[in-house]
């Protein structure tokens, strides 16, 4: 019963990833279409993050009336509806309020799950549950690139609602599993202590946690909505095969998180993070510097490779860093922060783009590093102060 509820989770975090790296694939065929500057996609993805922000930071009073269950089922079905929208959209307008919904039902699906699976299962399961997330952001690029070479970027949003609401039909039968599966184990889910925001804010490790996760979500997402476009622009590639570099990338994230998971019994956490962050140098370095566009791929998916298991051992490590008692609100407030660095992370793309030219977006990627390297290993000093580093977890 409780590998059955794995794998009901595992599906849900596709469903997760699903709607993440359709924006950037379709992009360049959507501001095609509708004579909208390329500019125009970071208000989109601002919304959606902010949204996705929004319900991360309230996530756990929600999820503590109404449980993980119901939360992730019912957000799931938002995001379907939001997917079928996209693809029946007539202008950009009203893509706006379909972004709200998006957002608004990622952000209970991210906060939920992940403090589930970190409260109750080993850190191997938290890697494989965000592999399967690389498994949904991987696969929208490939459903798209396929229905940019037929039926248009339209046809790619339909391919992801039926994936999506397939997910969304298994995750509302699988719902009273998940007390079966509780009540087995003898772990209900239990309901904490909610903190509010100026309370975390008042703890100095809880503020470097944010920066931390709002950096390496900046260079994932940099990276899945600019990517394509960086591509077809700088690099001369066709808007379908940048699409398909896109889903290379998003494979060097999944397979990232697989190897960690597979790692997860012979390296501490604390080491995987640490071989994470000294894959993306060269990776970064790899897009710095003026090389064919084929080499730029291998960068990318490089880039995936390195950050992909980074914020997934971080979110396993909130529990043990923080306590038990707190980490659902904790959880929330991190993701809320990941978020925020996805949210701003491609209008700072764009905006400085619009000055020197896209040429510049590897330089911010190398920036959100740097950012993210330096934070880490303050916080690492600061919990091994507080006697809190624990190399065996």
């Amino acid at each position: 019963m409780v590998t059955i509820l794995l794998v009901v989770i595992y599906i849900a975090f596709i469903g997760l990833g699903v709607p993440d790296s359709l924006i950037g694939s379709a992009w360049p065929a959507i501001h095609t279409e509708m004579n909208i500057p390329v500019e125009a996609v970071s208000i989109l993805t601002f919304i959606i993050s902010g949204c996705t922000v929004l319900s991360s930071m309230f996530s756990a009073g929600i999820l503590n009336k109404f449980g993980t269950a119901k939360v992730t089922a019912f957000s799931t079905a938002m995001t379907a509806a939001a997917l079928l929208g996209f693809s029946l959209t007539p202008s950009f307008w009203f893509m706006i309020p379909l972004a709200v919904v998006l957002g608004l039902g990622a952000g209970a699906i991210d906060s939920g799950l992940n403090n589930y699976v970190a409260l109750h299962c080993k850190a191997s399961h938290m890697n494989f549950l965000h592999c399967f997330y690389g498994v949904g952001v991987s696969l929208s690029p490939y459903l798209m690139s396929h229905a940019l070479s037929d039926i248009g970027w339209r046809g790619g949003y339909r391919y992801a609602f039926y994936v999506q609401l397939v997910i969304t039909i298994l995750l509302i039968v699988s719902v009273p599993l998940w007390k079966k599966t509780s009540s087995a184990k003898g772990t209900e889910e239990e309901n904490g202590i909610n903190l509010t925001l100026l309370q975390m804010a008042k703890k100095a490790e809880v503020r470097q946690v944010w920066i931390i996760m709002l950096a390496t979500n900046a260079i994932e997402y940099a990276c899945g909505v600019w990517g394509s476009t960086y591509l077809v622009t700088e690099k001369g590639f066709e808007t379908k095969h940048g699409a398909l570099a896109l889903t290379i990338y998003y494979v060097g994230m999944s397979i990232g998180r697989f190897v960690s998971g597979l790692l997860s019994e012979r390296i501490s956490t604390w080491k995987r993070i640490g071989i994470g962050a000294a894959v993306l140098a060269p990776a970064i370095a790899i897009m710095l510097l003026p090389l064919p566009g084929a080499v730029t791929v291998v960068g990318l998916f490089l880039v995936g490779l390195g950050n992909g298991s980074i914020y997934p051992n971080m979110i396993h490590l909130t529990p043990h860093n923080f306590g038990k008692e707190v980490s659902q609100s904790i959880m929330g407030s991190q993701i809320a922060f990941a978020y925020i660095g996805v949210m701003s992370a491609p209008p700072m793309v764009s905006l400085v783009s619009g000055l020197f030219g896209i040429k510049i977006y590897p330089v911010l990627l190398a920036i959100f590093y740097a950012i993210m390297v330096i934070t880490l290993k303050c916080f690492i000093n600061r919990l091994k102060k507080q006697g809190r580093y624990d190399t065996n977890i």
